[in-house]
């Protein structure tokens, strides 16, 4: 992070919320606002072998050390990067005979620097730890108990040579990593590895239709503009998924976050009724229907969701296609329900191999998202190279290679250029131009040439269906 990032931003009082960030100088879309490292991050408890604990790239064979048996590294140059954070962890983990869960590492993490370093102003940060919002006053029953749990299991863990911090403060240190905790990605942005602390990150502010989007990219966090920021205009991020009506995003953001959403899409309820669609015209079906087919939509999702617990993949498909058939003389193109189902459709059944059907569902999911999510949104811009990945895979080069073309311009601005998933879009790119330039002077030698091509090579197995969304802005504890 550059000294002149930092100046292109500041700090204000954003009116009814706090503290915010605005822009000091013009961004365009894709340019990066700052890229801001981790002060403090740990690996997910389920991935400390299987994801370096330097830079979150997952690998097949990770360097463990020799010490605690319990960190795991890309190579000695990671191990050596990461030893000024991980020896006193490393000396405390074999004194208490294993490892803590995540939190109360990264607690550790985050005293250990505090110890070093001092609790004021790191270089490059905007606020210090102490600054950061806690909102332990705001935890209901359950939450304090689980507040109680982690500072006793982090007493026990800490070691007694080490700064000795008041119960309060631990508490405080807890409830910023609850409140403030960002999910980081793994190298292709596919799947979240880890959490962390940024402190310049946690003072930009919620906006369900944000002018900027946040990235994990060669180990540190970059704010990326969406759109066209004026000098002085406030720098917003989502902090939850858009593909829910206004109602139940303002319940999620006051559950999770504690305020309640005043944005412009929220209050106006905007795209509110292309959520909800239901078929118009002479074939219109009666409230009760639609209540109906909602309802049958929420039970299957549940039961889709144990299914793909359990692996049972083709049962999902039949279920999908069971809730479809309900769904599509009911529901309009862009309701939620159905375009969530067509999303699991079109993932579980490019796995099972099962292209062309896949490709279809795919297709009328995007062409929903379009109609919803911010032309720039970065989840939209994976939806779309999925879609595009499956159509190549079902034979359909033309439709492929539109669908790729299009997830590559959204994901240069949301991801940049150097990103690892961007790259792997451009050489996709690149590959389907050429073979739709093939197909077009001959189709029939084309076809030939692809079945001989992908007989000579191992079938590309789609990747296993997850229960995961695409990682989300922040970690919440569940």
């Amino acid at each position: 992070m550059t000294k002149g990032e930092m100046e292109s931003v500041e700090v204000f009082t954003s009116e009814g919320k706090g503290r915010g960030l605005k822009a000091q100088k013009e961004f365009l879309p894709g340019d990066v606002i700052f890229a801001e490292p981790a002060y403090a991050a740990v690996v997910f408890d389920s991935l400390t072998h299987v994801v370096c604990h330097t830079c979150f790239k997952r690998q097949e064979r990770l360097h463990r050390c020799g010490q605690c048996k319990f960190a795991h590294y890309c190579d000695r140059t990671c191990q050596r990067a990461a030893w000024l954070n991980h020896k006193n962890e490393c000396s405390a983990i074999k004194k208490h005979g294993k490892a803590p869960t995540e939190n109360i590492r990264l607690a550790a993490h985050i005293m250990w620097k505090i110890e070093r370093e001092g609790s004021g102003l790191s270089e490059g940060c905007l606020v210090s730890i102490d600054d950061l919002q806690n909102h332990v006053d705001h935890f209901g029953e359950e939450e304090k108990k689980e507040l109680h749990a982690d500072v006793q299991s982090f007493l026990e863990f800490w070691p007694p040579q080490s700064q000795q911090f008041g119960m309060q403060y631990i508490s405080h240190v807890f409830g910023v990593i609850s409140c403030n905790g960002f999910t980081l990605s793994d190298q292709r942005g596919l799947q979240a590895v880890g959490v962390g602390i940024f402190p310049n990150l946690c003072q930009v502010n919620h906006d369900c239709w944000p002018n900027c989007t946040v990235i994990f990219n060669n180990g540190k966090i970059e704010l990326r503009a969406l759109s066209k920021i004026a000098p002085g205009d406030e720098l917003s991020v989502s902090y939850v998924d858009f593909l829910n009506v206004s109602e139940e995003r303002r319940k999620q953001l006051k559950k999770q976050y504690y305020f309640d959403c005043a944005c412009e899409h929220c209050k106006k309820q905007i795209k509110d009724d292309l959520m909800l669609a239901v078929k118009q015209g002479e074939s219109k079906p009666s409230a009760e229907t639609v209540k109906e087919v909602v309802q049958f939509s929420k039970d299957t999702l549940e039961k889709i969701n144990k299914a793909r617990i359990e692996g049972l993949y083709h049962e999902v498909v039949k279920m999908c296609r069971e809730c479809l058939k309900k769904q599509e003389p009911v529901l309009g193109d862009t309701n939620i329900y159905l375009l969530r189902i067509l999303s699991i459709a079109s993932e579980v059944l490019s796995y099972l191999q099962m292209f062309e059907e896949a490709a279809d569902y795919a297709k009328k999911m995007v062409d929903g998202y379009m109609k919803i999510y911010h032309p720039n949104n970065a989840q939209l811009g994976m939806a779309v190279m999925r879609a595009g990945v499956t159509h190549w895979h079902a034979g359909l080069i033309e439709a492929g290679h539109g669908l790729i073309c299009k997830a590559y311009a959204i994901l240069l601005i949301t991801h940049g250029p150097s990103h690892p998933i961007t790259k792997d879009l451009e050489v996709m790119r690149v590959q389907t131009e050429m073979e739709l330039r093939m197909f077009q002077q001959n189709e029939f030698m084309y076809y030939k040439m692809r079945e001989a091509a992908l007989k000579n090579q191992k079938i590309q197995v789609m990747p296993e269906p997850s229960n995961e969304t695409s990682p989300g802005l922040f970690h919440k504890k569940e």
